[in-house]
């Protein structure tokens, strides 16, 4: 499996293989991503995304829009990309970022690789600015994001609902360039 360049990043890491995201990794994007919009808090999603929008995303990469997978002895452990933040020109400079781990790999260091490798590619495309949303609590991806650079920007009191409670929202950002 290729590896990601020219970002120093990617490749190999602790028996890990971070690389761009390909057809047949969408299954297992979709089972992480979809556990935790059933089961978790990390999206504000209520139910798994279509395969259909997978796919879109994945054609869409490219500079700047760029879609990582973690992959470890064959499985796909986790997945990390980057999107335009909003569709107005000013913004052109600026991306939204995110990274999911799949239970059993969260904490070994597989969200702190994609970020790497993620923020590497993003800082070679001139991008600016990467922001990043963390619904509350979530003190482990607080934790990654601080560790990766980003500092706290402000939070949005009480904006999501889900399992029947009010979820707070903190905005991250990090400057590229």
């Amino acid at each position: 499996m290729a590896a990601i360049q020219p970002a120093p990043a990617s490749g190999t890491i602790g028996g890990m293989d971070i690389r761009r995201a390909l057809p047949a990794d969408l299954p297992a994007v979709s089972d992480i991503y979809g556990r935790e919009a059933r089961e978790g808090h990390a999206t504000f999603d209520v139910e798994p995304r279509p395969m259909a929008l997978w796919e879109e995303k994945l054609a869409a990469s490219g500079p700047g829009e760029h879609f990582l997978v973690a992959e470890h002895e064959g499985e796909v452990i986790g997945h990390a990309g980057a999107t335009s933040y909003r569709p107005k020109p000013a913004y052109r400079h600026t991306r939204e970022s995110w990274v999911y781990v799949a239970p059993g790999h969260q904490g070994l260091g597989t969200g702190r690789a994609l970020y790497d490798a993620l923020l590497t590619l993003l800082a070679d495309d001139d991008v600016h600015l990467v922001v990043a949303g963390v619904a509350l609590p979530n003190d482990a991806s607080l934790a990654l994001h601080r560790a990766v650079g980003f500092e706290e920007v402000g939070t949005m009191r009480e904006v999501g609902r889900k399992f029947d409670r009010w979820i707070d929202l903190v905005w991250l950002q990090k400057v590229l360039a």
